[in-house]
C-alpha cells in the first residue's frame, strides 16, 4: 500500500457516514483538508494546510527523484544526496542545518525510495521563518565539494555494509529485486551497488543536483499551526530567486514480460534458511492495486491472517511469514517472506504457500475475512493521518505517485469497493508461479564475504 508514517491516534476529522447502520465506514472528507495550493514562477508547487490544534508545524520537501531515476554507474546517488543535503550551503555552513534547528527545539529527517526523496522538519510554530531560510538555502546553493563527497561516500558505504552486506534480510531482498527485474531501474537497490558508490564523481553530483533538486522538480508542503498568507509570503521571497532546472530525462521504465519462475540462492552464515518470493504486480495507480492490498491484508496481517494461521501455527513449516505490496510509480512486486526453522526444507514451505494461495484463488474470500482486511487497511491509513507529519507525508506521496494529493480521498472508497470476487481475481491474476521470483537463503558458515567493493553489481 502507499507508505504512511505511523501515528499515535486515529484521525478525528473524518466526516459523517454516508450509509446507514452502525457498521458503515466513515468517509475521509475533503473538508478536513482546507489546503491552499500555489505554484511559484520557478515551477515549485506549494501546498499549505493550516491546522491549529497543536502549536507545531511540519515542513516537507518532496523531490521527484529516487533510484528509479538513476543509471548504471551512479546507482545510489539519490540516497547519497540525502546525506549530502545536511553538509552546508552558502548561508548555513557544514552541520549548521541541524544545529540551528535543534537550538529551536526542532527535528529533521529524510528518506529515499525507488520513486521519491523527501526531507522534513517538525518544529514549534515560531521557527517557521528559520526553516524556510534553511531549506531554501540548501536548495539554492548546496555545498558540493570533493571533501564532502568523500566523507559522505564512506558513510553510505558503511550503511550499505550494515543494512545489506551483513544483514540477511537485506541480502535476500536485494537479490530478489536484482533477479526479478532485468531491465527496469527497480533492478538495483536504493542504496546502490558498492562499486558505483566508489565511482560517483563530484561532476555527477553537480549535474544530478541541478536537474533533480531544482524547484520545478519539488513539492513543498507545510502542515500545522501557521497563517497561510504569512507562510506563502515567506516561501515566495525565499525561493523566488532559485532558477528552474532542466527537464528531468525520461525514465527507461520498460520491463519485458516474465515467462516463467526465476530462482536464486544466497549463501550466508545464518542459523536457519529463509525465503522471499516476489510476484510481478502493478503500479499504485492501477485499478487492481486496491484489490492486491486487500489480498495482502487477508493473507498476512496479524495472527488471523491465512498464512500465519496455516504455515506457522497449523503446519509449522515456517516460524514467521509476512507479505507486502508497496505502491510504486511503475509496476512493482507483491512480496512474501518466510523465516524457517533450522534444518527445515524450503521446498516444503513453498509447496505449503502454493497450496494456501490456491485455496484463496479457488473461491472468493468470505465476507467476514474481506471485512477484516478492509478494516485493517482503513485503520492503517487513518492512523497515518493523525499528526501534522502524517498528513504532510500522505499529501506528498499521493502528489508524486498520482499527480495530485487529492487522490488520497479516493483510497478508502477503493478499498471498500473491492468485492470478494475481485480479490480472488487479483490473486489468480498475479500470485502465480510464472510471475514470481524465489530467492532462498542457504545457511553456510563458510560463505565468503566480499569486502573489496570492486564490483558494480551484487
Amino acid at each position: 500500500m502507499i507508505r504512511l508514517l505511523a501515528a499515535s491516534a486515529a484521525m478525528g476529522a473524518a466526516g459523517p457516514s454516508q450509509a446507514a447502520g452502525p457498521a458503515a465506514p466513515r468517509r475521509l472528507e475533503p473538508s478536513a483538508f482546507p489546503v491552499r495550493e500555489h505554484l511559484l514562477p520557478n515551477g515549485m508547487k506549494v501546498l499549505l494546510l493550516p491546522e491549529h490544534s497543536v502549536p507545531t508545524v511540519t515542513y516537507y520537501t518532496f523531490f521527484r527523484v529516487g533510484s528509479r531515476n538513476e543509471r548504471t554507474g551512479i546507482t545510489g546517488i539519490s540516497h547519497l544526496f540525502e546525506h549530502m543535503m545536511f553538509n552546508g550551503a552558502a548561508k548555513y555552513g557544514p552541520k549548521e542545518f541541524d544545529r540551528q534547528l535543534e537550538a529551536r527545539g526542532g527535528y529533521s529527517n529524510a528518506y529515499t525510495s525507488n520513486d521519491v526523496t523527501a526531507y522534513y522538519e517538525d518544529f514549534d510554530r515560531d521557527a517557521l521563518a528559520l526553516v524556510v531560510d534553511l531549506e531554501s538555502d540548501r536548495m539554492r546553493s548546496l555545498s558540493l565539494t570533493a571533501e564532502t563527497l568523500a566523507s559522505e561516500r564512506e558513510v553510505v558505504k558503511e550503511e550499505r555494509r550494515y543494512r545489506v552486506d551483513n544483514d540477511i534480510g537485506g541480502l535476500v531482498d536485494e537479490e530478489l529485486d536484482a533477479l526479478a527485474f532485468v531491465a527496469h531501474p527497480y533492478h538495483w537497490p536504493v542504496i546502490g551497488w558498492m562499486g558505483d558508490l566508489d565511482r560517483i564523481a563530484r561532476e555527477d553530483c553537480v549535474a544530478y543536483f541541478r536537474t533533480y533538486y531544482a524547484p520545478n522538480n519539488a513539492v513543498l508542503i507545510i502542515v500545522g499551526d501557521f497563517e497561510p498568507d504569512e507562510a506563502l509570503a515567506l516561501v515566495s521571497k525565499a525561493y523566488a530567486d532559485i532558477p528552474r532546472g532542466p527537464p528531468p530525462p525520461a525514465v527507461a521504465a520498460y520491463e519485458p514480460e516474465q515467462r516463467g519462475e526465476r530462482t536464486g540462492r544466497v549463501h550466508h552464515p545464518a542459523q536457519a534458511p529463509m525465503l522471499e518470493l516476489g510476484y510481478k504486480a502493478v503500479a499504485g495507480t492501477h485499478a487492481d492495486a486496491a484489490a492486491l492490498d486487500v489480498v495482502q491484508a487477508a493473507l498476512s496481517v496479524g495472527e488471523g491472517g491465512r498464512l500465519h494461521r496455516s504455515l506457522v501455527r497449523e503446519q509449522e513449516v515456517a516460524t514467521s511469514v509476512g507479505a507486502s505490496f508497496e505502491w510504486r510509480v511503475d509496476p512493482g512486486l507483491f512480496k512474501v517472506s518466510m523465516e524457517l526453522a533450522p534444518g527445515a526444507d524450503p521446498r516444503k514451505a513453498v509447496a505449503a504457500l502454493d497450496a494456501e494461495l490456491a485455496r484463496f484463488q479457488s473461491a472468493p474470500p468470505p465476507e467476514a475475512e474481506l471485512s477484516r482486511a478492509k478494516n485493517i487497511l482503513r485503520g492503517q491509513f487513518l492512523r497515518g493521518l493523525a499528526t501534522h507529519n502524517g498528513r504532510a507525508h500522505a499529501m506528498g506521496e499521493f502528489e508524486i505517485l498520482f499527480g495530485s494529493w487529492k487522490a488520497m480521498f479516493d483510497v478508502l472508497d477503493r478499498y471498500e469497493k473491492v468485492t470478494p470476487e475481485q480479490a480472488q481475481a487479483a490473486a489468480r491474476r498475479y500470485l502465480v508461479p510464472s510471475r514470481r521470483t524465489v530467492v532462498e537463503l542457504v545457511p553456510d558458515p563458510g560463505a565468503a564475504k566480499d569486502e573489496t567493493g570492486d564490483g558494480a553489481g551484487p
